[in-house]
Order: C-alpha cells, then sequence, then structure tokens
C-alpha cells in the first residue's frame, strides 16, 4: 500500500522500467595508469581531466577509474586545444561543447541532404 494518491502515482503505461544491461563480450577498457602512459601524461593530470569532465572514466567493481578505448584521443585533443589556443581547462570544457555542437548540427544538415555553399570549417 502507497502513501501517495493515486493521481501522484504513475500509471503502468508511463512508467520505464531501467533493467541491467550485460555485455555479450567484454568491453575493452583502460585503466589510469595505462592512459597516463599511452598520452605521456601524469596520471594525477589525467584524474583532473576527469574531474573536470574533459574526459569521460567509469569506475569498476573496487572503485578505480576506467576508461573507453577512445580515451587517449580525447585527452590528446585536450592537449592540443590547451597547447594550441592557450586556454585553461574551464574554457576547454566549454570548446570542446561547442565543437561537439557544431558537430551534431552539421551531421544533422547532411543526414537531411541540404548543404552549406561555405566549405567546412574544420
Amino acid at each position: 500500500m502507497s502513501d501517495r494518491p493515486a493521481e501522484a502515482r504513475p500509471s503502468p503505461a508511463h512508467t520505464t522500467e531501467v533493467g541491467v544491461r550485460y555485455a555479450i563480450v567484454p568491453v575493452p577498457s583502460l585503466s589510469l595508469e595505462t592512459v597516463a602512459r599511452r598520452t605521456g601524461l601524469h596520471p594525477d593530470l589525467i584524474g583532473r581531466f576527469v574531474a573536470l569532465g574533459l574526459v569521460d572514466a567509469d569506475r569498476d567493481t573496487s572503485g578505480r577509474p576506467v576508461f573507453a578505448p577512445t580515451a587517449p584521443a580525447a585527452v590528446a585533443r585536450v592537449q592540443r586545444l590547451r597547447a594550441g589556443l592557450c586556454l585553461n581547462y574551464a574554457s576547454i570544457g566549454l570548446v570542446l561543447d561547442l565543437l561537439d555542437r557544431i558537430s551534431l548540427l552539421e551531421a544533422a544538415l547532411r543526414r537531411a541532404g541540404m548543404r552549406s555553399d561555405l566549405p567546412p570549417w574544420t
């Protein structure tokens, strides 16, 4: 029995269940040390990138960060922006968001069959 009124309870037709996903094949992941070794950066700096949201990381069962195989490329992208544009890490987050948004909009234009007369800026 619920103490919530009937009108406040979601109807079964509008309820979405979130289940557990199991990978059919193991998803490869990289440890913090592996990402640091592949990028040539200190693990603390990689941890700072994760804390700032510049690089995505998950946690394994023991709580250590694990990264997707694309993490070294994401770290390299952050480093290129830092070195090439002399941006601080907070502004790099904004630039990354804007670049991702531009990529999504350009992809939507391509799917719609629309083209710009201008060459791509990237």
